[in-house]
């Protein structure tokens, strides 16, 4: 149980804060940095977390950064990605908009980074008051994006002794002070896909004589996603794409390669580890009475992010107690990827939405990884006081699981978060 005294201490940090933290997010955004690229952003918080007295350490890659605070106890760790989008920013009335060609933080990833920030400074704060039951570790990731920099921060160690980890995700349905909690899947895993044949093609006049490939590579395009659909629960959301479908150069000439390219999405951890060969299977069966070489190259994402109950449960008191239970909403699964997903195949753990969009706003909703993107930037606030809150939370409880006993499950009976 948190301090009575806390949202007090709260409301002073930010009043004497939270224009700075404004201003660095928008610093970030006038500087975005792509994947695995991230070296102002990371020396620019490594900076602060510094001068707040903690001692941050860098990735062996160079970017991205963990940070302890307190000792002893449990261990909590809170999770923000500070990497950029390789898309322009087309924002025009923005002071803030992006310097950088081609790079823009249409994800939000500024916000996370700099909640995360504010979170850290508050922190340390209690640690120096000896008021942190525990550790909290900081992790700021590159690279999600790629995506890659979870495997990278875990790969350096940096969940060796977590019990538990947090995280928040902007996202411009939910209005600026609200809070989107989900138990089980959240986001999906997500894949790409690529089909090449290949077969001796020739003279459209004779296709007895070719393997015919464009017409072998029309039935993998509309057969492949309907035979996949048999081949798995239902329930597991699964979903093919194809974004590029190419093949021939002229139309009296069949051609002897064609190559069809997607994604594959689904909301199931199960039905993600089988679909490599479940794909690979029905590729070889569709293309099979057409005398064609089938080559699959499948190549992993991210597995669906699915969070732990026991950590949803954790994160709506932690809501309820820094915003009021008001601030609670329902999320909806979404069929986007998110890296958080690996961290939760090691820890228990569970990614929360931040609202961004503005309350007294008539306007459109500007979307995720669009050149015009932004946020309300009151969800700063929002997002510092929802991570110490969880990280407090968490603390206070022991961390591990099962720290309430197994009648935590029950108290989630809530139909709005399932």
């Amino acid at each position: 149980m948190q301090g009575r005294d806390l949202p007090d201490q709260m409301a002073a940090f930010l009043a004497r804060g939270e224009r700075g933290l404004v201003e660095f997010r928008r610093d970030l955004h006038m500087h975005p940095e792509l994947a695995f690229a991230e070296t102002r952003t990371t020396q620019r918080v490594e900076e602060r977390l510094r001068a707040a007295g903690l001692e941050p350490e860098r990735l062996p890659d160079g970017t991205g950064l963990v940070c302890d605070i307190g000792s002893g106890g449990p261990t909590v760790a809170l999770r923000g990605d500070i990497d950029a989008l390789p898309l322009t920013d087309e924002k025009t009335d923005a002071p803030y908009r992006s310097t950088v060609p081609g790079a823009a933080h249409a994800c939000g990833h500024d916000v996370h980074t700099t909640a995360l920030l504010g979170a850290g400074l508050f922190l340390a704060q209690q640690a120096r008051a000896g008021a942190l039951p525990g550790r909290v570790r900081l992790l700021f990731q590159p690279a999600e994006e790629l995506p890659g920099g979870a495997r990278a921060v875990i790969e350096a160690g940096a969940l060796e002794g977590v019990d538990r980890i947090f995280a928040l995700h902007c996202d411009p349905r939910l209005l600026c002070g609200q809070v989107g909690l989900r138990v089980g899947p959240i986001t999906a895993a997500c894949d790409q896909l690529a089909v090449r044949l290949s077969g001796p093609g020739g003279h459209t006049a004779r296709p007895h004589l070719t393997s015919d490939l464009v017409y072998a590579l029309g039935k993998v395009v509309t057969e492949l996603p309907a035979a996949l659909s048999r081949r798995v629960d239902p329930r597991a959301g699964f979903s093919l794409v194809w974004g590029r479908v190419s093949a021939g150069s002229a139309p009296n000439v069949i051609p002897d390669d064609a190559v069809a390219e997607g994604t594959v999405r689904c909301l199931d951890d199960d039905a993600w580890h089988a679909a490599p060969d479940i794909v690979k299977e029905l590729v070889e069966s569709v293309v099979g009475g057409y005398q064609a070489t089938a080559e699959v190259d499948y190549r992993r994402g991210v597995p669906p992010t699915v969070n732990e109950a026991e950590s949803v449960r954790m994160l709506r008191d932690a809501v309820g107690q820094a915003l009021g239970p008001e601030a609670v909403a329902s999320t909806a699964q979404s069929l986007g990827g998110e890296d958080f997903a690996w961290y939760l195949e090691h820890v228990p753990g569970a990614l929360a939405r931040l609202g961004t969009h503005p309350p007294d706003s008539s306007g459109p909703m500007l979307d995720l990884h669009r050149g015009t993107f932004d946020v309300d930037e009151r969800a700063i606030g929002t997002g510092v006081r929802v991570f110490v809150s969880a990280a407090l939370t968490a603390l206070w409880e022991g961390a591990r699981p099962g720290g309430r006993g197994a009648a935590a499950d029950d108290a989630l009976g809530d139909a709005a978060l399932m």
